[in-house]
């Protein structure tokens, strides 16, 4: 089954590049295109396409870009919001995963690792650029305080291995339980914590620095 996808970016250019890169794998299909924020959340709720590539750069983004896509993901829950940006500052991809945001790509990036990204996020699997997760990583010095109260200490183990790089299957054999008792786990911190994905939860965590405890 083809995945759907918006392009929404500013330039023409670009729009143009990545059309024609997504044509030459025919499991793709480009439903819709948009040059700025406000006909991006049209697109996707006339749509409600699979995946959105979404430059955060955009005019009338700025500092509504956080808002813009809390709109998005209201008019289509569903899609899964790539950001593909040629900006790899911290605190925008910070913002943008909070705000739900599944993928922070850049857009040097080969063509073949965004079709590969786009790929998994027909699965659902989240992508963040190496080069932003390390910067991410390497940026916490003076995490934010963040109360973790609710959270029981198995659970909070879970949340370390998480936001280390761990799978469900990789979870489960350091910490020497099952898969589903992880996925227990992953879904009781998600609600104790108001998140809704894996890749909120692996912010949150960078955030407070709490692979570091």
């Amino acid at each position: 089954m083809s995945t759907t996808i918006v392009i929404a970016d500013d330039h023409a250019v670009v729009r143009e590049g990545i059309r024609g890169l997504l044509r030459i794998d025919p499991g793709f299909t480009v439903l819709a295109e948009a040059e700025n924020g406000e006909t991006a959340i049209s697109m996707v709720r006339e749509h409600r396409p699979d995946v959105l590539l979404l430059d955060l750069m955009m005019p009338g983004m700025g500092d509504a870009a956080e808002a813009m896509i809390g709109l998005i993901r209201k008019a289509s829950p569903e899609t899964h919001i790539m950001i593909l940006t040629s900006s790899d500052d911290d605190r925008l991809a910070f913002k943008a995963i909070e705000a739900g945001a599944h993928s922070f790509l850049l857009k040097s990036m080969r063509g073949e690792h965004l079709m590969n990204a786009i790929h998994a996020a027909s699965k659902g699997t989240p992508t963040l650029h190496p080069l932003v997760a390390q910067r991410l990583l390497n940026s916490i010095r003076n995490p934010q305080p963040r109360q973790f109260e609710d959270l029981t200490a198995r659970e909070l183990e879970v949340l370390r291995c998480l936001a280390e790089g761990g799978s469900n299957a990789k979870i489960a054999a350091e910490l020497n339980i099952t898969e589903k008792t992880v996925k227990a786990h992953l879904g009781s911190i998600m609600s104790k914590l108001d998140l809704t994905d894996r890749t909120q939860a692996v912010a949150l965590a960078w955030r407070a620095g709490l692979m570091k405890q």
